[in-house]
């Protein structure tokens, strides 16, 4: 099976910056994926090849197995992307743009998926309402539309919730996990971490144009992250057995590295039987976050 995205030796200069330098990516069709880095990396210079508005120096890159050059309209109608600026025409309503969006893509009676589009968005209440009127919230939740009139194969998100409230980003995580298992291939961009972690079966890292990791979100996790067993102990310290391979922390906590759930019983165990006082327990799992930062320290001192 042909990959979703296929991106191959792409790169891309901008004056003395290398924006990116010989990215190869695959992404599998129905694939929740994330790209993340940090600012600069390059993600918005490989979206915006992806999406046909720069052209790359080198490299190839196919949407749904149409190159995004020599077959732009059939790769531009296999994408959707939400940009991560809040870009509109102030002088339509929330339907009217849906209307001309779908028109764009040659789409004439499209009005019962825009409907559907602006009852599953929380959208009816402002349906007749002018664009300019929206808050920041609506505006985004009209720019996801937007990208979905056509009903693409590919949903592009880039940092689609940065700015909103918590019910909008809760509302709009439950309807993409409906895309993807309806089999859209989803590319999130985010500097929410937690928010990859949590949906993204596989990420990539850039850094500086070169891809730094490339994985899945469990092996990252398992490779550059630890369980951990965090207890605060009153006017006492931790066994020996433990002790070799704790750390200790402010406030008399110790970080105590733990497998699973035996290990942690075993832990509170030993701590019971050398009768230590435990005034509280914390249980912290792996989180990207932890791996992001290591990664990226790895890097730098690489270079």
């Amino acid at each position: 099976m042909r990959p979703a995205v296929d991106i191959a030796g792409l790169s891309r200069r901008y004056g003395r910056v290398q924006a990116l330098e010989d990215v190869d990516l695959a992404v599998e069709p129905g694939e929740f994926f994330g790209l993340l880095g940090p600012n600069g990396a390059g993600k918005t210079t490989l979206i915006s090849i992806l999406a046909g508005l720069v052209r790359a120096d080198r490299g190839t890159v196919r949407v749904m197995g149409h190159d995004v050059v020599a077959g732009y309209r059939a790769a531009r109608r296999a994408l959707g992307v939400v940009p991560q600026e809040l870009v509109f025409d102030p002088f339509f309503t929330v339907r009217e743009t849906l209307r001309i969006q779908s028109g764009y893509f040659g789409l004439r009676h499209n009005d019962a998926w825009v409907d559907e589009l602006i009852e599953r968005l929380g959208l009816v209440a402002k349906a007749g309402a002018n664009m300019r009127s929206l808050s920041g919230g609506m505006k985004r939740r009209v720019m996801v539309a937007q990208a979905l009139v056509h009903r693409p194969a590919v949903i592009v998100l880039d940092e689609p919730t940065a700015g909103v409230d918590v019910e909008l980003r809760q509302a709009l995580w439950s309807f993409v996990r409906g895309l993807n298992q309806a089999g859209h291939t989803i590319l999130l961009t985010t500097h929410y971490l937690e928010e990859a972690q949590q949906l993204c079966s596989r990420i990539a890292m850039l850094k500086e144009g070169r891809i730094v990791a490339l994985d899945s979100t469990e092996n990252l996790l398992a490779s550059f992250s630890e369980r951990v067993l965090r207890v605060k102990l009153v006017d006492c310290g931790l066994p020996p057995a433990l002790a070799g391979r704790a750390a200790a922390e402010a406030g008399g906590w110790w970080r105590i590295p733990v497998e699973d759930a035996a290990h942690i019983e075993d832990a509170l165990g030993q701590l019971r039987v050398a009768g230590a006082t435990v005034a509280s327990v914390e249980v912290a799992e792996p989180e990207l976050e932890e791996v992001f930062v290591k990664i990226m320290r790895r890097e730098e001192a690489v270079q």
